[in-house]
């Protein structure tokens, strides 16, 4: 008859939880003492486990290496290789869930203590083998394979959670990347470039524009305070109330009795806003806005500031002007009053509204980004257009954080040409 190996003649049936029950954990004795593994598994067999001798280490790795024993008990002191060993070797070796292991022994030194534990053994027990401490022993390791099985279980829906979760911020930063459907767009007396860049997966930045009739539009840009979803909720709302694509739900649009359209005034558009968020939406959150009604054919630009960054005006010989007074924040602070400024562009003018993620960026020492600084920066690439521009003012803003920009980031640019020429 053929000589089956150790790993043969172990039953693979999975254990279950209850040592008393039809699935009984397994395990599996090592020890060179063929009297004392007779005697280890007598006792572990009345107490309803499932029971493996092996007479080496080198033969329970083999077991080991086919199957995945619950529970291991295993002689300190064996012919070849020892107990420390064989626990280092299994602790090495691939499992689908965790292997309590004990070592017998009749060492008491507290150096030997740790020898063993440091070799990945969980817990110990003094030959000659007492039958109640090795029940006692052993229904500890089962409540702490309990719990791992428990905590790998709820791990395992943890990931599968977040796959799902992740796969949704997916779709949600791509959702929110179409609310800004034109990222550059050329009027022929003017050119509008915009560039958005979440933190995370999403964010509560927003840029845009918007026609208000055939020779005005209307540039903004939004920061809602916070991060990732509900920030990212609350300014996909508020891009409802100004969205370019429909404009008979544009609050920033009145109609004419002549059946056209208007634009609202700049600071009563950020009061009547500042009522919707605190009346309707009712929510802790608020954002920051600049909003600019743009004349294409003068350049003459009407401006409100809501706690946004100052609106940067840069003008073609080089000069940095910042615009606006500060203003509150949208949402904070019921019946608040917004003032509007003006400014006119000349040909080669530029207008650029920026979110705080630039404006509060610092460097590796903690040095935030300054006005003058900001402005030089905006002089070094007052060559580029429209997107350029913005790409090379993000490019040098990463460079001065060395890519640690830790907010959402967001701006809009409007290139001011001068007035279309005639046509002959």
């Amino acid at each position: 008859m053929a000589r089956t190996s150790a790993a043969e003649r172990f039953d693979t049936q999975r254990p279950g939880r209850n040592p008393r029950g039809g699935n009984a954990r397994n395990v599996l004795v090592v020890d060179d003492s063929r009297m004392q593994r007779r005697i280890l598994s007598a006792q572990l067999s009345r107490s309803g486990y499932r029971v493996t001798e092996a007479g080496s280490a080198e033969e329970a790795l083999e077991i080991c290496a086919a199957t995945e024993p619950d529970i291991v008990i295993s002689d300190w002191m064996m012919a070849g290789m020892s107990g420390p060993e064989f626990c280092r070797s299994f602790r090495e070796m691939q499992r689908r869930s965790y292997g309590y292991f004990i070592l017998l022994t009749s060492k008491t030194e507290k150096t030997d203590v740790t020898h063993g534990l440091e070799s990945g053994a969980d817990d110990f027990l003094s030959k000659p083998v007492n039958g109640e401490e090795l029940r006692a022993r052993l229904s500890a390791g089962t409540r702490i394979l309990s719990m791992q099985e428990e905590l790998a279980a709820k791990n395992r829906l943890l990931h599968e959670a977040q796959e799902v979760i992740e796969r949704d911020l997916q779709e949600a930063r791509k959702l929110q990347q179409s609310l800004v459907r034109e990222r550059f767009r050329d009027f022929g007396s003017a050119e509008v470039a915009l560039t958005l860049r979440p933190c995370g997966h999403v964010g509560g930045d927003l840029v845009g524009f918007f026609p208000i009739n055939a020779r005005r539009i209307g540039l903004y840009a939004i920061d809602v305070s916070g991060h990732g979803i509900t920030s990212a909720l609350m300014m996909a709302r508020v891009a409802g109330y100004i969205s370019g694509s429909l404009p008979t739900q544009n609050i920033a649009l009145v109609d004419t009795p002549e059946g056209g359209k208007e634009g609202r005034p700049p600071a009563e558009l950020a009061a009547l806003l500042n009522h919707l968020v605190l009346e309707e939406m009712k929510t802790e959150s608020y954002f920051t806005l600049a909003y600019a009604d743009i004349d294409l054919e003068t350049g003459r630009a009407e401006l409100v500031q809501a706690g946004h960054p100052y609106p940067m005006l840069l003008r073609a010989g080089g000069a940095v002007e910042f615009l606006g007074e500060g203003g509150l924040p949208i949402g904070l602070i019921p019946d608040a009053r917004y003032e509007s400024v003006s400014a006119r562009l000349g040909p080669g003018d530029r207008l650029v509204l920026v979110s705080d993620g630039l404006t509060e960026a610092t460097d590796p020492e903690g040095r935030m980004i300054d006005e003058a600084r900001l402005a030089a920066i905006m002089r070094k690439f007052s060559r580029l257009e429209g997107r350029a521009f913005l790409d090379a003012l993000l490019w040098e803003i990463d460079d001065y954080t060395e890519s640690a920009i830790n907010d959402d980031v967001s701006a809009a640019s409007f290139e001011f040409h001068g007035p279309a020429a005639p046509t002959p």
